[in-house]
């Protein structure tokens, strides 16, 4: 940790094209990840699509960031120390924020309304500024160790 996103990529999964949803969905899913890679300001640079019917109704959305970092300014999640301070940063996180990866894999039946959102809504713009925020505190010397959750932009 401790990069800075440079470039983004994807790995997609649709049904059939001749699903009633598919069509729905691709163009969903297209322009999400274009607005949020824009938003963001990271440009996706590649990606694949594939569609088959055991993907129908049911979409996989594989997507990464890359980034540049010194090999010799990584930061790791194990820290060191007594009396250090903890401190939580992020942006806020709803029911989205919760199970996001657990529940895209669970059944759908007619409660699946009560299930959404399944995946994780994401602010870019939030993003973006947790992004400087901590490279600010990297290159100031005040990491000791670093998690990162969820929206892993910097792993």
């Amino acid at each position: 940790m401790g990069a800075r996103p440079i470039a983004a990529m994807n790995a997609l999964r649709f049904g059939e094209p001749s699903h009633p949803k598919t069509r729905h969905l691709v163009s969903g899913v297209v322009h999400g990840i274009g607005g949020y890679g824009n938003s963001f300001g990271v440009p996706t640079i590649g990606g694949e699509v594939n569609f088959h019917a055991r993907y129908n109704g049911n979409i996989l959305v594989n997507a990464m960031a890359v980034g540049l970092a010194r090999a010799d300014s990584i930061f790791y999640s194990k820290a060191k120390g007594v009396g250090l301070p903890v401190v939580y940063l992020g942006a806020k996180t709803g029911r989205d924020g919760i199970h996001g990866a657990t529940m895209a894999s669970a059944e759908f039946d007619d409660k699946a309304e009560e299930k959404r959102p399944t995946v994780q809504v994401g602010d870019p713009f939030m993003e973006k500024v947790l992004i400087e925020c901590c490279l600010e505190l990297y290159a100031g010397g005040l990491v000791v160790g670093i998690v990162s959750r969820n929206h892993c932009w910097d792993r």
